[in-house]
């Protein structure tokens, strides 16, 4: 039987899942009846909620061409779909090894961004045979010829060779499961996208008599067959029971055998005897596996080489919450476990890397973007965690004497009239813009490029400057010398001095100097920060102050219509908000802001010592 292996790409929310969804229907995966959910590969309660794909998955389907060398012949399609956002750029590398094609997914009316190029230059790095399919030309704003336009540039870009570069092109509409090949003619089923992917995609070149060679490219614990490794079989067959050999990446190889080996059908793991080169396979009994690394064949073994991936170019501080309010309502709190979770994760996720302090307490995590950070933070928490993270800090580096930091290539799409305040305000954060580009429309491209600091906190900035409506995409683009000083937050923190319940009467004196971000009967310790001051410098009050009664006033005089509510943050604005001297507390049920040092005298000798360095 033929294989096909084919990796989705595109750039968040241009709908690569929902043609996945249409694929899966119209091959027959699914029952009339069935009753199947709605991007039913986004399997993560977090993917479904954020709607973005965080975690590379696959699925397989099987098609029968109607035209072509393999007309009549069933083929086995092997459907990679791969997340959208460059902070899940070590999910994307581990992917493309497994395939040797791509379908390249673009907006209509958005066209290739930034995560798109991160995803499509490793492809093309990689030598896969790609596929373009420009969706939703339903749009009122679609602009279909002139976004192919910008696809091919694209290619040219990034040094296509000439054979990438006539990949045929197919107009769809994935919501409605239907396409064309020609813009402007009768939509049809998907199958011309089936089609391609049969012609367009070589068959794997691996040789099944030749010794057992498997790259492993995930690793999924399961509570019956313990971890199940997810891979490619490059060369070779792999047999339910053989010996093999497990060829880590620092040389050791461990003696293993394949206790149960399963292949996709649909979204479902199906049972195999064995499975030839170029299939991709999941394979129980691998103790010890880790993600990169290879299975040999034990009589034979030629181990292949290990999956690199990118450096990380952001790190965080994770540690033990020791707050006045610590074990509440976690279910793991001692350092112990935190390690633990943080090594495990380190283990299943390539592009994080975990290094212990010397302070037992404490963690650094080094990762791509603050998305990617706060996914993991947000999992944990829903697992029964409780710890503090602190500000997120770039990775310098230091060459030839000079001191250099990760840049960002910025892609902004804004309504003309927000254009000034967008140029202003990035330019006081080192940015230069190198592009701009008018759409038509009234809207406007701009690109910049930036250092990785001047875009931390800036995303809830500029949804304010912009009224909701613009759109900001960033990539990592080398690292260049240090760029100086860059204002972070020009506002100071409010913070309360004491423990105790917020009352109304508190509020009411409070809310003019500043956002309160607690409202009525919250709690609060000493060194949370319960508000935003307007003024540069913190400021310390008492939050749980009560009106003193007399006979002369009444309790119930003042007016507390003028409440104004708190500002409730999510976690991806918290971790934007908070400055080298404050820490995010989390907890399963809750999330606060608090200072590093709770004590007052504490905290003006860190300040004071900061000053100094400075």
């Amino acid at each position: 039987m033929q294989i096909r292996n084919v990796a989705i790409v595109a750039h968040v929310d241009h709908g690569k899942t929902t043609l996945v969804d249409s694929l899966l229907w119209q091959s027959g995966t699914f029952r009339d009846n069935e009753d199947v959910a709605e991007r039913v590969m986004d399997s993560m309660d977090l993917e479904r909620e954020k709607g973005i794909t965080i975690m590379a998955k696959n699925t397989a389907v099987r098609y029968t061409p109607s035209a072509g060398p393999l007309a009549g012949q069933e083929v086995k399609i092997n459907i990679v779909d791969t997340p959208g956002h460059a902070d899940f750029g070590g999910e994307v590398e581990r992917t493309l090894r497994m395939v040797d094609g791509i379908m390249l997914l673009v907006d209509a009316a958005e066209g290739p961004l930034p995560q798109t190029r991160f995803v499509l230059s490793k492809a093309l790095a990689l030598g896969l045979e790609p596929i373009v399919v420009i969706n939703k030309i339903d749009r009122q704003d679609a602009r279909a010829e002139e976004v192919l336009n910008e696809v091919y540039d694209l290619f040219i870009d990034l040094d296509a060779s000439e054979h990438q570069i006539e990949f045929p092109v197919i107009y769809a509409v994935a919501r409605d499961g239907q396409c064309t090949t020609e813009l402007g003619a009768e939509l049809t089923d998907l199958r011309p996208i089936l089609d391609a992917m049969v012609t367009t995609v070589p068959a794997p070149q691996g040789d099944p008599e030749a010794p057992l060679q498997v790259l492993v490219t995930d690793v999924k614990p399961d509570n019956f067959l313990g971890p199940i490794a997810i891979g490619r079989v490059v060369n070779g067959t792999i047999r339910q029971k053989q010996r093999v050999l497990l060829c880590k990446r620092d040389g050791e190889r461990e003696p293993a055998q394949v206790t149960q080996l399963f292949v996709s059908e649909g979204l479902a793991r199906v049972e195999a005897e064995s499975a030839p080169a170029g299939e991709i396979i999941l394979v129980a009994g691998m103790q010890g596996i880790g993600l990169g690394e290879s299975i040999a064949d034990a009589d034979d073994p030629v181990p292949l080489a290990a999956l690199s991936i990118d450096e990380p170019t952001l790190s965080m501080e994770f540690r033990i919450n020791d707050s006045p309010f610590v074990g509440r309502d976690g279910k793991y709190v001692t350092s112990r476990n935190l390690r633990d979770r943080l090594m495990k994760e380190g283990e299943a996720n390539l592009s994080l890397r975990i290094e212990e302090t010397d302070s037992a307490d404490k963690f650094i995590v080094f990762g791509r973007g603050e998305l990617q950070m706060a996914i993991l933070i947000e999992q944990m928490r829903r697992e029964g965690y409780e710890f503090a993270v602190g500000m997120p800090q770039v990775i310098t580096k230091e060459t030839n004497g000079k001191l250099m930091e990760p840049y960002e290539r910025a892609t902004i799409d804004v309504a003309e009239e927000f254009m000034g305040v967008v140029i202003e305000t990035l330019g006081t954060r080192r940015g230069m813009m190198v592009e701009m580009k008018n759409n038509g429309g009234g809207r406007v491209r701009l690109t910049f490029e930036i250092p990785a600091r001047g875009l931390i906190g800036y995303r809830t900035e500029f949804l304010t400057d912009t009224k909701g409506t613009g759109l900001l995409t960033h990539i990592f683009d080398g690292y260049r010398p240090w760029a100086g000083n860059i204002t972070h937050r020009a506002t100071g923190a409010i913070v309360s001095d004491r423990q105790g319940k917020v009352t109304p009467y508190t509020i009411v004196n409070l809310q003019e100097r500043g956002q309160l971000f607690v409202g009525p009967q919250d709690e609060v310790y000493n060194g949370m920060v319960v508000g935003e001051n307007a003024r540069d410098e913190d400021m310390e009050v008492n939050a749980t102050k009560e009106k003193k009664l007399t006979n002369m006033r009444a309790s119930g005089s003042d007016n507390f219509e003028k409440l104004n509510p708190p500002k409730r943050m999510s976690l991806e604005e918290a971790i934007e908000f908070i400055r080298e001297d404050e820490l995010i507390e989390i907890t399963p049920t809750a999330m606060r802001i608090r200072k590093r040092h709770l004590d007052p005298h504490e905290r003006k000798r860190a300040t004071n010592a900061r000053k100094a360095e400075a």
